[in-house]
């Protein structure tokens, strides 16, 4: 049995939220999305791309792999789809990370930069990889950590949702082990937040909802510069 909680944050400094979750607990799927593009493009790319996914998933016989990458590709193109056929839209997309329970296994899958964690045994553990240039260029041509957070690649994707008809969906399976909490973002937490900070916020004692708004209040306090969004789920002892 999962428990789950989510909350979404403009930050201190954007006036629009563009990310978003959402919670399916009859069906045990979560997601993450952190929309870009100009106006209110990002926003329509994030909402588009949960919306389909959830419904994709819904139509599925049962779990899978299989349908979720099928689930993220319909999201895929029809975010293309949309901002192809509409000059406002034009140049959005949106990263996009899923939990679907399978089983005993937690199925994760991601595109972008918004990221999964779990926390098991007091101690967190990132799942997903970002498909950014500062991880899979910069860090790779020996860029240091330091020079890394200031460089104009930083905020670069290498990979979103609605940017191209190829699409590189990363998967992974999780054991759902008593006791673990699993973390979904945007980097509006993770790229604000110290891993030890969120490592700390979730090993505490309180329930979903007072963690979730500590995430959010210490993203806030580090300055806010992104929309903030975080979905935790508890696996039942």
């Amino acid at each position: 049995m999962l428990e789950a909680f989510g909350l979404s944050d403009s930050g201190c400094v954007r006036t629009n939220n563009e990310d978003s979750y959402l919670l399916d607990p009859v069906r045990d799927l979560y997601l993450v999305a952190d929309g870009m593009g100009g106006a209110q493009a990002g926003e329509h790319a994030s909402k588009l791309a949960v919306d389909t996914v959830a419904d994709e998933c819904r139509k599925a016989e049962e779990p899978s792999a299989e349908a979720l990458l099928h689930a993220f590709e319909e999201a895929n193109r029809r975010v293309l789809q949309a901002a192809n056929g509409d000059p406002t839209l034009f140049g959005m997309g949106t990263t996009l990370t899923a939990a679907w329970r399978l089983g005993n296994e937690m199925l994760l899958a991601n595109v972008g930069d918004s990221r999964a964690y779990v926390l098991i045994e007091g101690q967190l553990h990132t799942i997903t990889d970002d498909q950014t240039w500062v991880n899979e260029v910069g860090r790779k041509l020996g860029i240091g950590e330091l020079a890394l957070r200031t460089h104009p690649m930083r905020h670069v994707l290498t990979m979103a949702i609605g940017v191209g008809d190829a699409l590189r969906v990363q998967s992974y399976a999780i054991p759902l082990l008593p006791g673990a909490e699993f973390l979904l973002c945007s980097d509006g937490l993770h790229g604000v937040v110290e891993p030890p900070v969120l490592q700390e916020i979730l090993g505490d004692k309180r329930n979903l909802e007072a963690k979730s708004h500590s995430l959010i209040d210490a993203a806030r306090k580090a300055g806010g510069p992104d929309n903030i969004t975080v979905v935790i789920l508890r696996v039942a002892e």
